[in-house]
């Protein structure tokens, strides 16, 4: 009698044992499946959202970054902003504010006055070339500008624009690409200490 009850006793503890097991792996299915739908989901969102996100042009780029404050705001000053913001494409060599900032005293200001327009745009312009030209691309030689005068490329050591350091190479935007330059390029017929002449 007692055998027979051990026997049944086991037999229900191996039968409950067997459903707790199905049970376990049941539940881990359903939570494998779970997390695999999750994750899948969460991958089909992320290509969605990379579907979605569009580089704006060269001027929404530096508009965008706080070091082209100053280049914004002289393009602007320029009336170059719908130009910029066209299909293009160009190739931006983009001084920074600290390029701005050094340039012989005043002239800044004085290139931001009304009055002097024609020169402020005669050195955005030389700082544009057509066409997109990434770094990869670039020949050491002369490359006509917007502005209609060539400036020097060199890749000697590193990239340079009429000896101007590209410290940042293309950061693209939907119209083109930008080189970020230490030194505010001014074309041979562009006298800025003239400018701030009383």
């Amino acid at each position: 009698m007692r055998v027979m009850r051990r026997t049944a006793i086991a037999v229900v503890a191996v039968a409950a044992a067997l459903t707790l097991s199905a049970c376990s792996s049941s539940s881990e299915e359903a939570t494998t499946e779970s997390s695999a739908a999750v994750e899948e989901s969460a991958i089909e969102e992320a290509d969605e959202m990379v579907g979605e996100v569009s580089v704006g042009t060269i001027v929404d780029v530096a508009s965008s970054n706080p070091d082209f404050s100053t280049l914004v705001a002289a393009v602007s000053a320029a009336g170059l902003v719908e130009t910029l913001s066209g299909e293009g494409p160009f190739t931006v060599f983009a001084p920074t504010n600290a390029a701005f900032a050094a340039l012989p005293a005043g002239v800044l200001d004085a290139l931001l006055l009304p009055e002097n327009k024609d020169a402020l745009v005669k050195i955005l312009t030389y700082h544009v070339v057509p066409g997109t030209v990434l770094a990869a691309d670039i020949a050491d030689g002369d490359v006509a500008t917007v502005e209609g005068q060539n400036v020097t490329l060199s890749t000697a050591n590193g990239v340079t624009v009429n000896g101007a350091n590209v410290v940042t190479a293309d950061v693209l935007a939907s119209n083109g690409v930008i080189h970020v330059i230490d030194a505010v390029l001014v074309p041979a017929d562009v006298d800025v200490a003239a400018l701030t002449m009383p």
